[in-house]
């Protein structure tokens, strides 16, 4: 699993800095987080495949946020044969989307599904067999979302000792333990996981929170987060401008981060009013309150380790 932050800025797309969104990248597929005006660009930087993007998870139906997804979706009708696309977000992106494709008539050759939050919908979006993508409503000036992916579980670590005791030959066998499935042995008997695997171990978990005051659910999405995308758009000098606009600083975001206990932290958003040379400072402040932020840079690549004791 690896993350590429394909941009980290906020507003509008600035020359050097991109508008934020993040690609994760899991077996084989790429689940994108939010995609502003420009986000192609990023995609094409990063030397990323469209046959790969599956799902596409927008936090807001504001423009740097959401202009970037037709654009997406007319790059990726140009493959043959494409796979459905879903499309997670807040009430009305099905709409949005939907309205901009009717109007534009470009070219569909694959379906769209939309996955919108509803209060009675609970903390789950979307689930398969690898992972589940939770979200939570946060705190802007319009209604917003935070996500948090979540690896499942793997199996516990399997046991070679026991499996050579129990009379399990190496080979094939000992890979569908470690599977999870059970085996029969040419004497008739049968071997099952838990006889040979330790306690399961915890997946990876990533967080996406931008556009947002602090609040309960920015605690939520980021708690125990291996790695967590975090808005800093502001230095701290800017805290009531901040929240005047629905916005985080660096200082809330990176402290935030360390009472949520996240591993690393990554902080996007930023504001055009900052140049790249400002980002040292913003560096400086986020290291005050926290000693594993970094400011994201565009097209930097954050590969997603398991836990320590996973």
């Amino acid at each position: 699993m690896e993350c590429i932050l394909l941009g980290s800025g906020g507003m509008m797309p600035m020359p050097k800095r991109l508008l934020t969104s993040v690609a994760v990248r899991h077996k084989g597929r790429v689940i994108l987080f939010d995609a502003g005006e420009g986000t192609q660009l990023g995609w094409k930087k990063a030397g990323l495949g469209y046959r790969a993007l599956q799902i596409i998870a927008v936090s807001h139906l504001h423009a740097d946020h959401c202009l970037g997804i037709p654009g997406l979706m007319m790059l990726r009708a140009q493959m043959d044969d494409p796979d459905p696309l879903t499309i997670v977000g807040p009430p009305g992106i099905g709409e949005f989307v939907s309205t901009v494709q009717r109007l534009l008539d470009f070219h569909m050759n694959y379906p769209v599904n939309f996955v919108e939050w509803s209060e009675a919908g609970g903390p789950v979006a979307l689930e398969d067999r690898d992972w589940k993508l939770l979200w939570h409503p946060l705190k802007h000036t319009r209604f917003c979302l935070g996500f948090r992916l979540e690896e499942k579980d793997r199996p516990g670590k399997f046991n070679e000792k026991i499996a050579r005791e129990m009379g399990v030959p190496q080979g094939p066998l000992w890979g569908k333990l470690q599977k999870g499935e059970s085996v029969a042995l040419e004497d008739g008997r049968t071997v099952s996981p838990r006889q040979v695997l330790g306690p399961s171990r915890r997946g990876r978990h990533i967080a996406y929170v931008v556009d947002t005051v602090p609040a309960k659910n920015v605690y939520e999405l980021c708690r125990h987060a291996d790695l967590a995308f975090m808005e800093g758009m502001f230095l701290r000098r800017e805290e009531d401008h901040a929240r005047e606009r629905g916005h985080m600083t660096v200082w809330d975001a990176a402290r935030i981060a360390r009472r949520a206990r996240v591993r690393e932290a990554v902080l996007v958003h930023v504001s055009p009013r900052y140049e790249d040379d400002d980002l040292v400072r913003f560096e400086e402040e986020a290291a005050s309150q926290f000693d594993r932020v970094r400011m994201g840079r565009d097209q930097e690549v954050y590969p997603v380790a398991f836990p320590a004791d996973a």
